[in-house]
């Protein structure tokens, strides 16, 4: 059990915050390159293992959803004393363009509000201008989530941290997708997905959970793939948007995912995810999202 720690003033709170984030967050490379209270600007460097289509070397969804997961939990930490540990309730991605591959990713994430209990937070991802995002997003979490702090309970390691590396498989459904291959996902007989636990998707090490944006790209890649299968798509639908709901820590276990179809238009379908570990009717987190569906040549949509 954590002992009581003191207030920390704010200059030191936001070099707590550069030096002691998530363990994904220092993997990733993402930095905290500008504070004030309650906000936080940060940049994630682009790399290929983040690709989500080698095609077209546009970024994985999921490599955006963690980003701005753990940009708003910075955002949240410097409107805080630094007491207190948070834990993300739930977090609204909505996708305005696809990333131009090559060029780093930036964060804006302002903590508009606090409550005794909850933090309530907005965030802007983007390349060269915040006026032309690649997806806005906006949150909820817990504070007091647990009694272990991040901030001062540990100092990372730089030579412990692991490496982000995705091993070739020219012939597995994760050919194109460097970041699902990374993540170790795989896709079960019975239809499901696998995410293993491993080091390089632990949020929070003291517990260890599982980083609430892995959860996220999982559920994600989950309804890319169980969409694209159901309705026989040639290429992976588009993402529009995705609420993701966590429901419990993911623990140091493996995590299990599915997907339904709620509706289906023509260029539309609505999908719900669902991740769980040891117990299928326990779930962690569910999603509730909508793709666009590629149009096929020679059809007459626009």
């Amino acid at each position: 059990m954590s002992t009581p720690h003191t207030t920390l003033p704010f200059e030191e709170l936001a070099e707590a915050i550069k030096g002691r984030r998530s363990d994904y967050g220092h993997i990733s490379g993402l930095q905290l390159d500008r504070f004030a209270p309650s906000e936080a600007w940060s940049s994630l460097p682009y790399r290929p293992v983040f690709v989500g289509d080698t095609e077209t070397g546009v970024l994985h969804g999921g490599v955006v959803t963690a980003m701005l997961d753990e940009s708003c939990g910075m955002a949240v930490q410097l409107a805080l004393d630094g007491t207190r540990a948070i834990a993300t309730l739930d977090l609204r991605i909505d996708y305005q363009k696809p990333a131009t591959p090559g060029l780093d990713i930036k964060a804006h994430s302002i903590c508009y509000r606090t409550t005794r209990s909850i933090a309530f937070v907005r965030a802007t991802a983007y390349q060269e201008s915040e006026d032309e995002p690649v997806a806005t997003a906006t949150a909820c979490f817990m504070i007091g989530a647990n009694r272990t702090n991040m901030l001062a309970d540990r100092r990372m390691d730089a030579r412990s941290i692991p490496t982000l590396e995705a091993p070739e498989d020219p012939d597995g459904p994760f050919a194109r997708s460097p970041f699902a291959r990374a993540l170790g996902i795989r896709v079960n007989d019975d239809g499901t997905l696998t995410m293993p636990f491993s080091p390089q998707i632990i949020g929070n090490p003291i517990l260890p959970a599982i980083h609430g944006g892995m959860t996220g790209a999982f559920l994600e890649t989950t309804a890319i793939i169980g969409v694209a299968r159901e309705l026989g798509a040639a290429a992976p639908p588009k993402p529009i948007g995705l609420t993701v709901n966590y429901l419990r820590s993911g623990r140091a276990l493996d995590t299990f995912a599915n997907v339904s179809i709620v509706k289906q238009g023509r260029r539309i379908v609505a999908f719900e995810a669902r991740a769980w570990q040891d117990d299928a009717d326990k779930p962690i987190a569910t999603a509730f999202g909508h793709f666009m569906l590629r149009q096929t040549p020679g059809s007459d949509e626009e």
